[in-house]
């Protein structure tokens, strides 16, 4: 069983940086500015051949004027829950604060194993100035600059060091210890290679609703502002027969509207996830409609190649007439042409209405664009029509395609050997591709089919 390891504190004392110093990564956004992180925010890592899982969490506010105060301390008190062993992080630069001692005093009422860590020690002339937090009752002190990685070392020795030792039958030869490692590296590899699928759209649309409804539990903070949701944060989904990996990310708005460091690294964090992922649920608001924005995010997913399946959210909230679902669902599939092979799924959150529809419809995209189509099959049945539709002539010149074959690639593409490619154009191709989505099944999928000379 992987060990847990929870960092919690005031807001901007490092906690962030030693998450990504532990992680090997920069999975967290790190800036100046205090109150950065808000939900649980989790990472992998390894120290001299122990594995262990890092919970990352928002700064323990108390009676402060931060709307989210309530929500971040029910996130890092799950945090704590979840633990077994905390690093209770402070600022040696700013000594000892009102708040670091509500926070001692909620972490003595948790009777977990908790590792005092004064952060920003970042010269030998400061250690003498953490003396004062043996104050707050919980023993040795360890210093460290997360942001060199100075001392943590030691302090990661002694984390391991608590652990449960495996047991080892045969200690000289190492062989269950390399069993171990090796059972672990191939679970990181079975995850790393599940179905990726990101919750993409604009501020405030349901995103981290839909994480929290179908994991169960509180596992992203949810209120009505939009930006709520900074880090793109994943996890693994593994219910009702169904195995992949959930990203849950910040909304994103237009440039213009971005004004700030920490929304515009979460912008960013969300455009790679969309990168990254296999599939993206782009969510939209039912009351807003689908928009300019949506429209930028839903072009940025097919310029990616990524599987798509549009999410109308909200539609409870919606005052419906007699077949209000069509017109709205042939409105967005006329807005998002010629790419228009998208299904589109209108969803409730809140009364969880066609929820698991869209995620076993996202499963469906994923597998559409994992389909191989073997050169005889894709020949026999696209050259009869091609013969029977032939491409128009061009400047007198007769285009002849020979035969077609897939090409390696992670997304649906073709090439198809001509005498004349250059002469093919636009109008053609897309008859290609829409006879190629009739017979194989491409629904949700962006595809490419390229002309070559033979």
């Amino acid at each position: 069983m992987t060990n847990i390891i929870a960092i919690v504190g005031r807001p901007n004392v490092g906690k962030s940086t030693l998450f990504n110093r532990l992680c090997g990564g920069r999975e967290a956004i790190v800036d100046p500015a205090s109150g950065v992180t808000r939900d649980r925010h989790y990472g992998h890592g390894d120290w001299n051949g122990k594995f262990y899982s890092v919970i990352d969490t928002g700064g323990y506010v108390h009676q402060s004027d931060d709307v989210f105060e309530d929500e971040i301390k029910k996130q890092v008190k799950l945090a704590i829950d979840e633990s077994d062993v905390i690093l209770f992080m402070v600022d040696a630069k700013e000594g000892l604060t009102s708040m670091d001692n509500d926070v001692a005093k909620m972490l003595r009422r948790s009777k977990k194993r908790v590792l005092l860590v004064a952060n920003k020690v970042d010269s030998y002339k400061m250690v003498d100035d953490i003396h004062e937090f043996h104050s707050l009752g919980l023993g040795e002190i360890f210093s460290i600059a997360s942001i060199s990685g100075s001392g943590t070392g030691d302090l990661m020795d002694e984390v391991v060091r608590g652990f449960p030792a495996v047991e080892t039958p045969i200690d000289e030869s190492g062989v269950e210890a390399h069993r171990d490692a090796l059972l672990h590296s191939q679970t990181a590899y079975a995850l790393e290679n599940l179905p990726k699928i990101a919750i993409v759209g604009r501020p405030n649309a349901g995103k981290s609703s839909l994480v929290n409804m179908l994991l169960g539990n509180e596992r992203n903070i949810v209120t009505p502002i939009p930006g709520t949701t900074r880090d793109s944060i994943h996890t693994h989904y593994q219910y009702f027969g169904l195995d992949f990996n959930l990203i849950d990310t910040a909304g994103i708005r237009k440039k213009a509207k971005v004004t700030e460091n920490i929304e515009f690294y979460s912008v960013m964090r969300a455009i790679r996830s969309i990168e990254s992922s296999d599939v993206c649920m782009l969510m939209v608001d039912a009351e807003r409609g689908f928009e300019a924005q949506d429209l930028n995010i839903f072009s940025l997913i097919e310029k990616n190649h990524k599987g798509v399946v549009i999410l109308v959210n909200k539609w409870d909230l919606v005052e419906k007439e007699t077949n209000t679902h069509k017109y709205i669902e042939e409105g967005i599939l006329d807005q998002i042409k010629p790419f228009s092979d998208v299904p589109v799924i209108f969803t409730s959150v809140i009364t969880k209405q066609r929820v698991f529809k869209a995620v076993e419809t996202a499963i469906r995209v994923f597998k559409n664009r994992s389909k191989k189509i073997g050169t005889s099959a894709l020949n026999d049945f696209i050259l009869p029509i091609i013969e029977a539709m032939p491409p128009p002539v061009t400047k007198g010149k007769y285009v002849r395609i020979k035969y077609a074959m897939q090409l390696p690639t992670v997304f649906p593409s073709f090439a198809f050997f001509c005498n004349h490619p250059q002469y093919l154009k636009e109008p053609y191709k897309r008859f290609i591709e829409n006879k190629l989505r009739e017979k194989f099944d491409f629904h949700g999928v962006p595809m490419e089919i390229y002309f070559r000379q033979k």
